[in-house]
């Protein structure tokens, strides 16, 4: 190799330059996100009514789903959601390996909605709160806010059969009392709730007042417009293989070696 090569090979080689080109195509190559959004399997709003005449009432079958504070003139609305992750957990083994990926966070999406009934309240700007649900088993109905049905979750059984000891805060979020606005929560990934996802299973969430002002109401999964239900979106990344880093240390070594003594 003559001089003129030499000059070349050094500048070009330096072993800073090239580990630094060749571990950032190998971090690049395992350090991406993915992601699966999943609508509702069912979903339901119940309330107490305005003297608590509609608590043994159920809305599952309901355009809508509602939040509403205690003390509200149409009474008091809580929501439940429940998300079949199965497929979620199917689509990131493919991509990463079974078992080799991590949750990275979680979204909720809903769109807010007019009211366009006389049973719930008008909609209000407040804070409200969502929970993992420990117990999955409630039954969505088929009650609706002009024909309510006897069978399914209600406000009465959703209190003293559903919430539990066990339930998971997932945080506490503002709305902003518009009407029509799409909204991103990012959800806590506590313990029990990160669990269910990454297990792939049926999860259910629960949306209750967290003031005493707030009225949200936002469309379900029985919505006409596909685009305005509830949507759960899921990321997920790669857990780095030991190869990988093994790799990456090998590979630092090994440029060092060759290219340590050249300036």
């Amino acid at each position: 190799m003559n001089a003129k090569r030499c000059v070349w090979f050094s500048r070009r080689w330096r072993p800073g330059v090239a580990l630094g080109v060749m571990l950032g195509a190998l971090v690049g190559s395992i350090s991406f996100a993915a992601s699966v959004s999943v609508n509702p399997a069912a979903d339901a709003f119940v309330t107490t009514g305005p003297t608590g005449n509609l608590s043994n009432s159920n809305y599952g079958g309901a355009g809508a789903l509602s939040v509403a504070a205690p003390g509200s003139a149409q009474g008091e609305f809580q929501s439940v959601l429940q998300f079949n992750l199965a497929g979620a957990r199917s689509s990131f083994d493919a991509q990463f390996g079974v078992g080799q990926w991590s949750l990275q966070s979680v979204m909720l999406q809903v769109t807010a909605a007019l009211p366009n009934n006389g049973i719930f309240n008008p909609s209000a700007a407040g804070q409200f709160a969502v929970s993992w649900m420990q117990n999955d088993s409630w039954v969505e109905g088929a009650g609706t806010p002009n024909g309510p049905s006897a069978t399914g979750i209600n406000f009465s059984s959703l209190q003293g059969t559903f919430v539990g000891a066990g339930d998971e805060s997932l945080g506490t979020f503002g709305f902003d009392g518009s009407s029509t606005a799409a909204a991103t929560y990012n959800l806590t990934l506590s313990s029990g709730f990160a669990a269910d996802l990454l297990a792939g299973n049926n999860v259910s969430l629960r949306m209750f007042a967290a003031d005493n002002g707030v009225s949200y109401l936002f469309d379900s999964r029985n919505f006409s417009t596909v685009a305005s239900r509830p949507l759960l979106t899921l990321t997920a990344v790669p857990e780095p293989g030991s190869g990988a880093l093994i790799g990456m240390a090998l590979l630092g070594g090994a440029l060092r070696r060759r290219f340590g003594g050249q300036g």
